[in-house]
């Protein structure tokens, strides 16, 4: 694949979002950056601009059904060709503790709104026989860990997700997969180590070492250049037979 496409990454104004878009504009895509935060979005459209790179900005509330059936209209002159379904939110808490709101929130966020852009994109994709859906997961989309419920049940419904869109649109060059990395050194994950750290009654250190890396054989954080990477095989002519799978980055965390 050697022809620009137009790429929308949401929860692109920072974090995992922002540096996969930063990576893919540097190949001369065209990078959309969503995000519920808007002046956030344009702030960092803004940044990719400044060093040569083509982005734009627009604010999504993911989980607002007629703002994401509005897009493909709203977004006419750079009709999507790849999306990215990026947005998350983190809430750690044992499951009675947990305010049912926040839990409906993650799965809105997490889950539904990957669905919705799905459904609001793909039909630009068959009309032109290419396209190309990546959603980042997690780990936690193939394992568990205590006091995130929500977030494990979002991450493992990306999952069947995929494999069902697989099979929708399987006779078209469109394919949708699941990146699913252990942790990466990004402002939520930093969140994150001070929540677990609390609710475990142990030093932010011991977080790192004893709970986010211990079971992973390389012990490292995952670099977001990878997901970039890794999301890039995925946009290439060479994937087009890889749908529905899951694309483990973990360490060897899943090999125990």
């Amino acid at each position: 694949m050697t022809q620009a496409k137009n790429i929308f990454i949401t929860g692109g104004a920072s974090g995992i979002g922002f540096g996969i878009a930063q990576s893919l504009a540097g190949d001369g895509h065209h990078v959309i950056l969503a995000d519920i935060d808007e002046q956030a979005a344009e702030k960092a459209a803004h940044v990719l601009s400044d060093k040569g790179l083509s982005a734009s900005a627009v604010g999504i509330d993911v989980t607002d059904t007629q703002a994401v059936s509005a897009l493909p209209d709203k977004l006419s002159k750079t009709p999507v060709d790849i999306l990215i379904n990026n947005a998350g939110i983190q809430h750690v808490s044992n499951l009675e503790a947990f305010p049912a709101d926040k839990w409906q929130q993650l799965i809105n966020i997490m889950l539904v709104g990957p669905a919705l852009l799905t459904q609001a994109f793909l039909p630009h994709m068959r009309a032109q026989n290419f396209g190309r859906i990546i959603n980042v997961g997690s780990i936690h989309s193939l394992v568990a860990s205590p006091y995130k419920s929500a977030y494990v049940s979002a991450k493992h419904g990306l999952l069947g997700l995929a494999k069902t869109v697989a099979l929708e649109v399987g006779t078209a060059d469109i394919t949708i997969n699941t990146l699913c990395p252990a942790y990466v050194k990004t402002p939520l994950v930093e969140k994150q180590i001070a929540d677990q750290a609390k609710e475990n009654g142990i030093s932010e250190e011991e977080v790192i070492n004893e709970i986010m890396l211990k079971p992973m054989p390389k012990k490292a954080f995952i670099s977001i250049e990878e997901l970039a990477g890794t999301a890039r095989f995925l946009m290439s002519d060479s994937a087009r037979n890889i749908t529905a799978q899951t694309m483990v980055l973990d360490g060897g965390w899943t090999a125990r």
